[in-house]
């Protein structure tokens, strides 16, 4: 399996996987497709990476730029992730979220942010701090890394994309 940038013959099979891949998910709000759209059109679409095997596409995640209350810069969320179903649990998020991560390092971000499972994204090093609050939701699931600098306070937003539905 590969990680590489996306291609503009890739957004059909990344929409596709990303619909199917939030189908039957617990809290999915089923515009994940949608919403990576919304952020490509923005341009706000920092990194989007896929998973490639045997020339398929079978996973994809997005990074896009989120603003902090406390005025923090170059701050990213991770998300959507999305792996076809039948590949699901095969390691192919993992790594998808590991290359994407390990990027935005490289790049002089200086933290991201994501909300999900406490218990799955803490294996990469994770971490929930009810001082950097996304709406309503409980902190231990939304959680962050801090690549440089301190790790800032206050409210996140996510780009208007996420509004999409």
């Amino acid at each position: 399996m590969i990680v590489r940038t996306e291609r503009p013959e890739d957004i059909e099979t990344i929409r596709a996987i990303t619909t199917a891949a939030f189908a039957s998910a617990e809290h999915s709000s089923g515009t994940e497709a949608m919403i990576v759209d919304a952020l490509r059109a923005a341009h706000a679409l920092t990194l989007s990476l896929v998973a490639v095997e045997q020339d398929e596409i079978v996973g994809h995640v997005a990074l896009s730029p989120v603003s902090i209350e406390s005025g923090a810069t170059k701050w990213f969320g991770l998300g959507p992730v999305s792996v076809r179903p039948d590949r699901q649990g095969t390691g192919i998020g993992k790594a998808l979220i590991e290359a994407g991560v390990a990027k935005l390092e490289d790049d002089g971000a200086h933290g991201c942010v994501v909300l999900g499972d406490p218990r799955y994204y803490a294996r990469f090093g994770f971490v929930s701090d009810p001082a950097l609050r996304y709406a309503d939701v409980p902190s231990e699931y939304f959680q962050h890394i801090t690549f440089k600098g301190p790790t800032p306070i206050g409210q996140v937003a996510y780009h208007e994309a996420f509004s999409q539905g």
